[in-house]
């Protein structure tokens, strides 16, 4: 078998990958151990930043109508929620959608593109040779090889890809575990949220479909258990009433899973013709579903570089920066985790922070901070050292309201929904030698105020919606930074 790219692992992230890709037009293919997708899901949330990516490719409308807005989101289970309706996005909110549904809409998208999805099919290795990529998988029909240039894996934690490409795993194990469930409650918690952090433990409680509850629950001064040991309806029961005094009812538990504070990340996340994404490249505490999100947009950020590579239409630095973007990134979030986590150490002194940094959050700048990062809208690439500097350079761009020249109205957005490079020219006309089949031109003017977009004279936004390079000012200095970046990124 012969494919361009090769995606082991068909969960929501590599089903995202593999969506990039065919839309690009990359012959794709994905290989997935499960014969059909789990409908049980640990994750339900989807964050701002994940939002404003599917609005970019024109999807987000498929995901809405299955799932359930939220506009605020939580640090560490503080009292104070972080209020995501004053950040700078159309989408301010999160999505509280199934993981099951996430990937069940992702699979079709993915297909209707034209990437070959092949279930029930286990990857038993992955080498590389001077020309590509071989990955031997075993399925129903025996063992078979599939042929491509580049492999992705985005098969989790214990991912094979990983391990055979030689790139570590570093991090620290598990010396906290907790449970959670789908499962009815007789007595449910009025709040539609509802989380409480004591002494005796965490809990959290939330309302999904069908009378059911999800219910996760840490009880530090409970015996600790392996991860792999399976959780009992009676184990949820005890917990609930040491740490809340009442087990809500709880009955008829549909799945039960546990879960632990294990931490690693993947030292590269490239290693030749190989990648990784997702939780094959880091795991850590399951705090604000932070873990799906961040895989999600490695997914965006991987897929039209690799998309470029393929077309020959790549900077010679371009998939290295796979690598140099997500990884501290994903560190970041690492960090971002530690913090929550080292606020939930159920002690007295822990407790008194807890109400520092709950008073802290009343404070408009503090709550925006964080709910920048959870939300992922503060996340911004390093700018490249080789063009002139501009305050746009690296930032991700919001959906911004523009008057193209012939006075329609449109959106950013709207122009992002093929995945390809966008060429904003704000003042002037557009250069004559751009290579338009690899960019899309656009001239307009802003329709609404923006401050860092004063002097924009032009700006090229990346597939993923950053900004590539912007060039500020006007006349002849304005038009050589407009060449300049047209040239480094390989456009004329």
């Amino acid at each position: 078998m012969k494919t361009q790219a090769a995606i082991i692992g068909g969960g929501p992230v590599g089903l995202m990958l593999a969506s990039e890709l065919a839309l690009a037009g990359v012959k794709t293919t994905v290989i997935e151990r499960l014969k059909k997708t789990v409908p049980y899901s640990k994750a339900l949330i989807m964050h701002p930043r994940t939002l404003e990516l599917f609005a970019m490719r024109g999807i987000l409308e498929r995901f809405l109508e299955k799932g359930t807005k939220v506009s605020s989101g939580h640090f560490s289970m503080l009292d104070t929620r972080l209020d995501f309706s004053r950040l700078d996005t159309k989408q301010n909110y999160s999505l509280m959608l199934p993981q099951a549904e996430t990937e069940r809409i992702l699979e079709e998208y993915a297909s209707s593109l034209g990437a070959d999805i092949i279930r029930g099919a286990e990857a038993v290795a992955v080498t590389q040779t001077d020309d590509g990529v071989e990955t031997v998988f075993r399925d129903e029909s025996g063992i078979r090889t599939l042929h491509s240039l580049y492999a992705a894996g985005t098969d989790g934690a214990g991912s094979i890809v990983r391990k055979q490409a030689g790139i570590a795993f570093s991090g620290t194990d598990a010396d906290l575990t907790g449970t959670l469930c789908d499962a009815a409650l007789k007595h449910p918690p009025e709040s539609s949220f509802f989380s409480t952090c004591r002494l005796e433990g965490s809990v959290v409680i939330v309302p999904l479909t069908d009378g059911l509850f999800r219910v996760l629950i840490v009880s530090p001064h409970a015996p600790q258990k392996r991860k792999e040991e399976p959780v009992t309806e009676n184990e949820l029961k005890e917990d609930l009433r040491r740490i809340c005094g009442t087990d809500f009812g709880l009955s008829d538990p549909v799945w039960m899973s546990r879960f632990g504070n294990a931490e690693r990340q993947a030292e590269q996340y490239r290693s030749g013709r190989v990648f990784v994404a997702g939780d094959a490249a880091h795991i850590h505490f399951p705090a604000g579903g932070q873990g799906l999100n961040t895989g999600l947009q490695d997914a965006f950020n991987l897929g039209w570089k690799l998309a470029a590579q393929m077309k020959g239409k790549a900077a010679p630095y371009l998939l290295d920066s796979y690598h140099q973007e997500r990884h501290s990134i994903g560190k970041e979030v690492l960090h971002n985790i530690k913090t929550q986590i080292k606020l939930m150490d159920f002690t007295e002194s822990g407790m008194a922070l807890r109400e520092t940094m709950t008073a802290l959050l009343d404070f408009q700048e503090s709550n925006r901070l964080l709910a920048g990062k959870v939300s992922a809208l503060d996340l911004h690439y390093e700018p490249d050292a080789e063009l002139p500097p501009h305050i746009l350079n690296g930032k991700r761009l919001p959906d911004i309201e523009l008057t193209l020249h012939d006075g329609r109205p449109a959106r950013l957005y709207d122009f992002l929904h093929k995945g390809a490079f966008v060429l904003l020219s704000l003042r002037g006309s557009i250069h004559a030698g751009i290579d338009t089949d690899s960019v899309a031109a656009v001239r307009a003017e802003l329709a609404e105020t923006r401050a860092d977009w004063d002097d924009v004279h032009t700006v090229l936004i990346r597939p993923d919606g950053h900004a590539a390079w912007a060039a500020g000012g006007s006349g002849r200095e304005a038009e050589e930074a407009v060449l300049a970046g047209l040239e480094r990124w390989g456009f004329i």
